[in-house]
């Protein structure tokens, strides 16, 4: 193995350089992973663009990849053996916390990246930090003993193993959170990797109608949801969506809203609580909004509506998501469109902001590929 690691490092707002890291020692209850595929999201370019995000850090959050060493304590742990391929949790835990133990680790405190200032995460953690390998944009990472890892199931490749985040977060958010099951009705806005997600998610689950909502800019995202099973899809620039919503539903409006329309502003959360029926439906709301001045609360209290918030993944939720990949059951490859190479990083963020290529969905980091595509 090398003695140096390559890495992508972002050291100031928009800005990536590689630089190389020592290749860690690793001790019994560690190992070391060779990084096969880092997915990007939304959340990556706002954090690569954000001039209050810590500098350095190696970036990449949604990794899989294959065990290149390991200690003993580690494989006997975590239940794996040196060339299995694992998809990691960008959590690591205390495993103490009640939290932990009901495998909800995104509320654990140690974890709480933008809370607690001593919170490991990967693709948030300063790459000065010891031993500096603490994101996927790297030909290798760092697994500590708390390391969450599940292994990838066989035949499903690793660059569709790297859709496990925002897959994990569709059935954390829709069926948990939301409880979408049989007979549920449901209005998805956005059809970004998130949204695509979802609609798997909330037809697994026995969803009998779903509508996703998207701009004319998402014409090739609204067919990739046709494709996945989508019931009716919205251009909001080409028709008044609720006049549409509520056609599609002869007037009743929908169980459940999923936004995940993060930086839209408020338009999509007030038309998700005027598509919601009439009683007792529930809106799941992604993103940050500092201000909200016209908020109805007025409607949400008439209507009852509850509003929660997406936050995250649990471990069952992980495991049931590479459960679906591996099932072949949805044709869950559109959402892979975009691959780069580790001196890419930049471009490859950029993509997935929506300033350079077309019809981006997904995009894979794979730090021993060369070229883009």
């Amino acid at each position: 193995m090398p003695a140096q690691v390559c890495a992508a490092v972002r050291t100031g707002p928009r800005t990536t350089e590689l630089r190389e890291y020592p290749l860690p020692e690793i001790s019994d209850d560690a190992a070391l992973l060779e990084i096969e595929v880092a997915g990007i999201c939304g959340t990556d370019v706002k954090v690569y663009a954000d001039p209050a995000a810590a500098s350095p850090v190696i970036m990449g959050h949604e990794n899989v990849g294959t065990i290149a060493r390991a200690g003993r304590g580690f494989t006997n742990r975590k239940g794996v053996a040196e060339g299995d391929r694992v998809f990691v949790e960008h959590y690591l835990p205390c495993f103490v916390c009640e939290w932990c133990h009901q495998g909800e680790y995104r509320h654990c405190w140690a974890t709480d990246w933008r809370a607690n200032p001593g919170a490991l995460r990967y693709g948030y953690t300063s790459a000065e930090t010891p031993p500096h390998l603490w994101g996927g944009f790297a030909e290798y990472m760092y697994l500590p003993w708390n390391a969450v890892v599940h292994k990838v199931p066989a035949g499903v490749s690793a660059e569709l193993a790297g859709i496990a985040t925002p897959l994990s977060n569709g059935i954390e958010w829709a069926l948990y959170d939301c409880g979408v099951g049989y007979g549920t009705t449901v209005l998805i806005q956005g059809p970004g990797q998130q949204g695509l997600s979802q609609i798997v998610a909330c037809k697994q689950a026995g969803a009998s109608l779903v509508i996703v909502t998207g701009t004319s800019r998402d014409h090739a995202r609204l067919e990739a949801a046709t494709a996945l099973g989508a019931d009716h899809v919205v251009d909001v620039d080409e028709s008044d969506p609720l006049e549409s919503i509520l056609e599609i539903t002869g007037g009743d409006g929908v169980d459940v809203v999923l936004d995940c329309t993060a930086g839209a502003g408020t338009a999509p959360i007030l038309l998700g609580i005027d598509a919601l029926k009439r009683k007792a439906g529930t809106l799941l709301v992604q993103g940050e909004m500092a201000t909200f001045p016209d908020l109805p609360l007025g409607k949400i209290t008439t209507k009852a509506i509850t509003i929660k918030s997406a936050r995250g993944h649990s471990f069952k939720a992980c495991e049931l998501a590479l459960e679906q990949l591996a099932s072949g059951r949805y044709p869950l490859e559109l959402l892979t469109t975009h691959t780069f190479g580790l001196a890419d990083a930049d471009l490859a963020i950029r993509s997935v902001g929506g300033e350079h290529g077309e019809g981006v969905i997904h995009v894979s980091l794979m730090p021993w590929k060369e070229e883009a595509s």
